[in-house]
């Protein structure tokens, strides 16, 4: 696990790097006041983003997999005992968060199963603290946190109504998906909805939440497992059992639960656990690989993964191994093998969107502050060429001078008339935008559809009413794309006008696209028609429930993308106003500037020769300044790891 530990603790200096030539650029552009409000705005969204960057793994598995064992020899051999509770049957009965933030206190935090009952999401409660039992923990004593962790799988008997009622499926035995009543009419279900862990490992410090899931009956029960926390989770490791295979469960968790709205099952890793079960000392090591060979690449032709994507491992003997400090019976787990493709892969991956997404941020910021401070530029080499034509020259010429700066001034105020048009055309436009993709449309047709599905008498009403949902989603984001489409070509327009009649430095406005919320869109879509739009869903399932159900998981996950757009958007509605914005208040000052110069020296109250060394000294403090620009990126870029030929395209823009 060392070399787990130093790759995450080399993604947390790497982090904490770039965190630093950050603010060193945004302190160095407030001190020389280069940046502006919405400068200031966007740095901040990048270190705040970096900040607080986690990095989620999922383990997902059927019950009895090893699962919470192969946590174990992960992350906790280190203890020298089990730290999560591993046995035969189920052990982990609740999803469960392995995390800590700086200043945090160990405790586990566990949400009772009955909070289901009053309709709200586990991303709500989380800020509830009434809502949870919490219990500390002592993070130096093994003990203390195998009776804490053990808590996960404790259960509670209901009757087949109460369980059904809390979410869970009820059926005949021998369906995978469903709890079976016992010979006296009870189910056995989780005690708790949700645990959260809170205690300072070495790689939980660094920013690695785990999160260990329960089976599919449980996950099934937990809509917004699949809806938004497997989803989000930078890596899913899905754990199947070598002396079982591929199970019709196991197949029925991948699509559902692992495999579901990730491109290309981009970011899932399968561990073929319990290769130990083929050590009977009866087969050479030549049979055994053989055998475990021939079970990858079953699996991956059952999964539709790549075979160099299944890890066979023995978690078992590789916790012991590594508690007893037998090298050998490590090697022979290849837990080592899971690990380092663990950090190779979901580690890089992670810096590789961090890395991009500040760096688009930072490439933007600094292209509109050299812009500024080349226009500053060659607003003081105007200055000087003007006064050193004025060299020897009488009375009359200066006037000439005065009256021809005098006149750029009116003819560019003229040119401000149509940039206040394009300014209120704006404002109408970012309203109508709004009026298709605010949230205020959503909470409409969010009303609109809780409606139609209580007015509804039969099956075929509740569909039409939740299909339409969608559809009007995508109506809405179809809208917006058309009002967007306007406004980039009317700002592009603007920013060509002004740049050709007025030489301000603008390049094109950056675009903006709904693309990636329609896609989550269709994925919620999806998982809607997996787990709520059934035959059987909708004949078993009282009215309200249902409705209930779908406002609950998928209009409260439709709700948080809309979210994420309307920020989005804020954003770059801002920041595709600001250069033109700056750029003319910035023009507007050298025209002034320009003005003042030519009229202390036609009143003598400045000596000509006096002036053009002050602009000189200007011009070497410009070009130092963006010499140390230059600089201030290429360190950012550094730091986070990018090639200098991006450095460059950004100065040559």
């Amino acid at each position: 696990m060392n070399d787990l530990i130093d790759r995450f603790s080399a993604y947390g200096n790497w982090r904490e790097e770039g965190e630093a030539a950050v603010g060193r650029l945004r302190a160095w552009l407030s001190r020389n006041e280069v940046g502006d409000a919405q400068t200031e705005m966007r740095l901040r969204h990048v270190l705040d983003r970096m900040h607080e960057d986690r990095l989620t793994i999922a383990f997902v598995a059927e019950f009895s997999r090893g699962k919470s064992e192969l946590i174990n020899a992960v992350f906790f051999s280190g203890y020298g005992d089990r730290i999560l509770p591993s046995s035969a049957g189920r052990t982990t009965m609740c999803p469960t968060e392995l995390c800590w933030e700086q200043g945090s206190t160990p405790q586990i935090r566990l949400l009772p199963i009955e909070s289901r009952r009053e309709g709200d999401v586990v991303a709500v409660l989380r800020a509830r603290p009434e809502a949870w039992q919490v219990e500390p923990i002592d993070p130096s004593s093994a003990e203390s946190l195998q009776r804490g962790l053990s808590r996960v799988g404790e259960t509670i008997r209901v009757s087949v109504d109460e369980a059904r009622e809390l979410g869970f499926r009820v059926g005949a035995e021998g369906s995978d998906d469903m709890l079976v009543a016992d010979a006296d009419g009870m189910v056995e279900i989780s005690r708790w909805r949700h645990a959260i862990i809170h205690f300072p490992h070495p790689l939980l410090e660094q920013g690695l939440i785990v999160l260990d899931t329960p089976g599919l009956n449980a996950i099934g029960a937990e809509p917004e497992l699949t809806l938004s926390m497997l989803p989000n989770a930078h890596a899913v490791v899905f754990v199947l059992a070598a002396d079982t295979g591929v199970t019709q469960s196991d197949l029925t968790v991948w699509r559902e639960c692992v495999s579901a709205g990730r491109s290309g099952n981009h970011g899932c890793m399968v561990v073929l656990n319990k290769i130990d079960g083929l050590w009977d000392g009866l087969r050479d090591d030549a049979r055994i690989e053989t055998e475990i060979q021939g079970q990858v690449a079953s699996v991956a032709r059952t999964l539709g993964v790549q075979p160099a994507s299944v890890f066979p491992v023995s978690a078992q003997k590789g916790l012991v191994g590594r508690i007893n400090g037998d090298a050998a019976l490590v090697e022979r787990s290849r837990l080592g093998a899971f690990e380092q493709a663990l950090s190779a892969e979901v580690l890089p991956a992670r810096q590789r969107i961090v890395r991009e997404s500040s760096l688009t941020e930072v490439d933007e910021v600094v292209r509109q502050s050299r812009q500024l401070l080349l226009a500053r530029l060659d607003g003081v080499r105007e200055q000087l060429r003007e006064l050193a034509d004025l060299r020897g020259k009488n009375q009359s010429v200066i006037e000439y001078m005065m009256r021809k700066v005098g006149s750029e001034k009116a003819e560019f105020e003229e040119g401000l008339k149509k940039y206040y048009a394009v300014r209120s055309v704006f404002t109408t436009l970012t309203n109508n935008l709004l009026q298709h993709m605010g949230l205020d449309v959503l909470r409409h047709e969010t009303r609109r559809t809780r409606e139609a599905m209580l007015d509804s008498t039969f099956t075929a009403g509740l569909r039409g009413a939740m299909e339409q949902f969608f559809a009007r989603l995508r109506g809405n984001l179809a809208q917006s794309d058309a009002e967007i489409t306007e406004i980039s070509s009317m700002l592009a327009s603007m920013y060509k006008r002004f740049s050709v009649e007025h030489g301000l430095k603008l390049a094109q406005p950056a675009g903006f696209s709904t693309q990636r919320y329609l896609r989550e869109i269709d994925r919620l879509e999806e998982i809607f028609n997996r787990q709520i739009n059934t035959t059987l869903t909708l004949v078993t399932t009282e009215k309200r429930k249902l409705t209930q159900k779908f406002f609950d998981t998928v209009a409260v996950q439709a709700r948080r993308t809309f979210e994420v757009a309307n920020r989005d958007m804020d954003q770059w509605l801002r920041a595709v106003m600001a250069p033109l914005e700056t750029q003319v208040r910035e023009y507007q000052i050298q025209l002034k500037r320009r003005l003042e110069s030519i009229k202390r020296i036609h009143q003598a109250t400045d000596t000509l020769e006096d002036r053009v060394d002050e602009l000189r000294h200007s011009e070497e403090g410009l070009q130092a300044q963006i010499a140390e620009l230059d600089g201030m990126l290429a360190e950012v870029r550094a730091a986070l790891g990018a090639g200098d030929a991006d450095s460059e395209a950004v100065r040559a823009a």
